[in-house]
């Protein structure tokens, strides 16, 4: 696919400055862009490869237009705009409907004429695959399970029972929804499992990350609310609930009961610990422990830094003996008080 600036401009919105008729045939980075490649600028640290880029043209905020004469899209927002472009020049894969006789559909199934199950896949009794949706090969909807219209499981996807994935949803190979959440009592120095009669729920437009997991719910759901996007190896445990379009990066542990807000953005790495709740448009700093709910929206950041190891080791002995610290810091603090009363 080749689109003219001009035409990129009339469905996407934006202006053009320089020629119109510059034809684009894909994106690239601006380094490494060339002839009939688009790129986009918004870190003023890229000033160079900007002047020295090979693309045939850049996308670029209103305030940064002077900063290149090379055939241009103005914009308010380059980074999204640069995505809907790759959409335009990148579309999905077409994919023909029908059920591969490779693949074992239970009778009781329903699944849409549009849909495609492929080879390996397994359809069980009552579940039901929507319109034009579309299962990888080898992947697993279990009983009663619900993939929605346009909805694609990739290769090696399992999906339990009961399980609900709205509309539009991407899962990416080796997810699994609907485990078992880690629900056991302690009795007698053993454990004693709970049943996880829950379910998993999710929203309209969300995507899943390879090798991420979602526990079905002990009693009530997990839910994640629609638009949300979930990278890859993330653990959402029991009973938690994501709050529309928020973002969770690679590597993040979500303990059981775990609510969060919309618009919330999860840096890499990050940890939250169960039966606490994060309210809307908070972000989460890559590698931080949140331990105790957020009730005002902001940037959160709680880790040790990195240091060579000696000197780490010694600024952990001072962190272990913080609160001894404190307290003789207010020993003086009231003696100094007393101090200054008996001079008064």
């Amino acid at each position: 696919m080749a689109l003219t600036l001009a035409q990129i401009a009339a469905r996407l919105g934006g202006r053009v400055a320089g020629d119109p008729q510059v034809l684009i045939r894909q994106v690239a980075p601006l380094e490494h862009a060339a002839q009939g490649q688009i790129s986009f600028f918004v870190n003023p640290r890229l000033r160079g490869p900007l002047e020295k880029t090979g693309a045939s043209a850049v996308i670029l905020a209103p305030q940064a237009e002077a900063l290149t004469a090379k055939p241009r899209i103005v914009c308010e927002n380059p980074y999204a705009y640069f995505a809907r472009v790759s959409q335009l020049l990148n579309p999905p894969e077409p994919f023909k409907p029908g059920i591969d006789p490779a693949a074992k559909v239970a009778s009781g199934a329903n699944v849409a004429k549009s849909a495609r199950i492929e080879a390996c896949a397994v359809i069980e009794e009552g579940a039901e695959i929507g319109e034009r949706a579309w299962i990888g090969a080898g992947s697993y909807v279990g009983a009663g399970a619900a993939i929605g219209t346009d909805s694609r499981l990739h290769p090696s996807v399992v999906v339990y029972a009961h399980c609900r994935i709205g509309a539009r949803a991407i899962v990416h190979s080796g997810a699994v929804i609907g485990a078992d959440g880690f629900g056991f009592a302690p009795e007698g120095g053993e454990w004693v499992k709970i049943p996880q009669i829950g379910r998993v729920v999710i929203g309209n437009d969300v995507e899943i990350g390879a090798n991420t997991t979602i526990d079905r719910g002990t009693i009530a759901d997990t839910v994640v609310e629609d638009g949300v996007k979930i990278d890859n190896q993330v653990q959402v445990g029991h009973n938690c609930r994501i709050g529309a379009h928020t973002a969770i990066a690679g590597c993040v542990g979500i303990a059981g009961s775990c609510m969060i807000g919309k618009r919330c953005r999860i840096a890499g790495a990050a940890m939250l610990l169960g039966q606490l709740s994060i309210c809307d448009d908070v972000q989460v700093s890559t590698g931080t422990l949140v331990s105790h709910s957020i009730t005002r929206p902001g940037v959160y950041t709680g880790f040790f830094p990195i240091d060579e190891h000696a000197n780490w080791l010694r600024n952990a002995a001072h962190v272990r003996h913080f609160d001894e610290l404190a307290k003789r810091v207010q020993a003086l603090e009231k003696l100094l008080q007393q101090k200054d009363a008996g001079h008064g």
